[in-house]
């Protein structure tokens, strides 16, 4: 899942987009602040569901689901978090004059989904505009693009050679990951503090240059070798990260720098006055 926050009249939305059922989920008490500018989101959250409770004997919590956002300091908390349709649901049980702005704004946030779905380059634009926001150089993001481009034409392949998206994905894209930096995905994320935050978003210029360049070899490798299946395809993996370690070794020891770094692009989320105060507890 990939966590951001969108914007409606000032207004920090978190939100967590999953990608296997390719929908947003968004925080409750973010919502519930917006439409009644209460002074504790969250205590107005929980009775607001006692009441529907014993007025309409609706449980609003079927639907919600526990989900980890970033708080204003900066850790990731289990808040509740809806859908769009079941936002819709919460929305009726709330008297605001902003009840009917905010649902339009929900289905313009899906509309936009819907486009990007439907022609990629818009994903991409948003992307850039999101890094250049976060201060990212332009060198940077288009290292990162390019990145991600032999990304896709990786996992294209897998795909069409009998790996299975998810947990086969995982395994192979560790294989590579642990061969060229010799450290693994999650370690790598703890030595930059990361938790749910995507690796790549806060690689340095040349941990994604290095983790490009294990890609494209695991990719040739596979191809070469019209591997198919994750047996295969471990092998392909193994000799592609080692190709990028070599070539990695050779790097630091020229430049006497090291290219895994502890580095990382992480700021506490931007509190205005109108942005939510109050957070679940963990």
């Amino acid at each position: 899942m990939t966590s951001d926050a969108a914007i409606f009249e000032n207004h920090l939305i978190r939100r967590v987009y999953d990608e296997e059922d390719e929908i947003w989920w968004f925080s409750v008490i973010d919502v519930v602040q917006v439409l009644t500018d209460s002074a504790n989101a969250r205590d107005y959250w929980f009775k607001m569901k006692l009441r529907v409770r014993q007025e309409d004997g609706a449980e609003l919590s079927t639907f919600c689901r526990q989900l980890k956002m970033r708080a204003t300091d900066g850790k990731q908390r289990l808040t509740d978090a809806a859908t769009a349709e079941g936002l819709l649901r919460i929305i009726q049980a709330i008297p605001s004059p902003k009840a009917e702005p905010i649902k339009l704004w929900l289905a313009k946030v899906g509309y936009e989904r819907m486009q990007e779905m439907a022609d990629p380059a818009r994903s991409l634009d948003r992307a850039r505009e999101t890094w250049q926001k976060h201060g990212r150089s332009e060198k940077w993001i288009q290292q990162r693009m390019t990145g991600q481009e032999t990304r896709n034409k990786l996992t294209d392949y897998w795909a069409s050679h009998e790996i299975k998206q998810g947990e086969e994905f995982a395994i192979l894209t560790n294989i590579i990951h642990q061969e060229w930096a010799e450290v693994s995905v999650k370690d790598h994320k703890n030595l930059k503090g990361l938790q749910d935050q995507n690796l790549r978003d806060h690689m340095s210029e040349a941990e994604l240059i290095f983790t490009a360049l294990a890609e494209l070899s695991t990719r040739q490798m596979a191809e070469n070798t019209d591997a198919t299946g994750l047996t295969e395809n471990k092998i392909a993996a193994k000799v592609g990260g080692r190709i990028a370690k070599n070539a990695r070794k050779d790097f630091e020891e020229k430049t006497g720098t090291k290219v895994v770094t502890k580095d990382n692009y992480s700021k506490p989320l931007a509190v205005a006055a109108t942005t939510i105060k109050n957070e679940d507890a963990t």
